[in-house]
């Protein structure tokens, strides 16, 4: 479970990006973030992964703290989550099957665990058999297959990604979106995005920010932005 209990982050010169915010998000629920550009979605994936700390208020993450100042589990608590970027930040010098099994191979996987879980983590976003291409060769909609075989991969807990089809065309960011449903009830997925298409069609719990502040929740349904 993820819970934000009345959680604000204000940056240099009094910019406030969310203004005590509370909300819980269950085990393995599927989740959109939605709202103008500045609305405060980003800064509470950036929170939840403890990239920043919030000014105020309590975050707690599969029962970890990481308001806690004297938090040392920082590297548990990112093994549980896998993101997924707009822009892919897919390593360019490094083929499809290096790209995915990196995160596995940091955390010292045998060989073979590490090639039976990239063949499943590919076969299920659709690039088994690409293994040995480079991200040069890849279209963009393959790169975002890429970083979502790379999120899923060591059997994380949570998925977090921002605009995961921004930069794809509404053909491929549906593909990119069926990837996503064939996750859920497996993992909670939290998806940041401005594509009121895919957030109607899925019809999924919406969260819809503001000004840094939660206008609505609206816990299954679509939402027009």
């Amino acid at each position: 479970m993820i819970t934000f209990d009345k959680v604000s982050k204000k940056f240099p010169l009094g910019n406030v990006a969310i203004n005590e915010i509370s909300f819980e998000i269950n085990d393995n629920e599927f989740v959109f973030l939605v709202g103008p550009s500045g609305a405060g979605k980003t800064t509470i994936l950036k929170l939840i992964l403890k990239e920043i700390s919030p000014s105020s208020g309590t975050i707690v993450v599969d029962d970890i703290d990481v308001t806690d100042k004297k938090m040392l589990r920082l590297e548990k608590l990112r093994q549980k989550i896998g993101i997924v970027f707009q822009d892919f930040k897919v390593l360019p010098d490094k083929t499809v099957f290096e790209n995915v099994a990196l995160g596995l191979q940091i955390l010292g996987a045998k060989s073979s665990e590490i090639k039976k879980e990239v063949k499943e983590a590919l076969t299920l976003v659709g690039l088994l058999g690409k293994e040995r291409v480079f991200p040069i060769q890849l279209s963009a909609g393959e790169l975002q297959r890429v970083s979502i075989a790379r999120a899923i991969i060591g059997d994380r807990k949570m998925i977090l990604a921002d605009e995961p089809t921004g930069n794809l065309d509404p053909k491929t960011s549906w593909e990119i979106m069926k990837i996503f449903k064939k996750l859920e009830g497996k993992r909670t997925i939290i998806i940041a995005t401005h594509n009121t298409d895919v957030v109607n069609s899925l019809q999924k719990r919406v969260i819809v920010m503001k000004a840094g502040k939660i206008i609505k929740d609206v816990r299954k349904g679509g939402y027009e932005l």
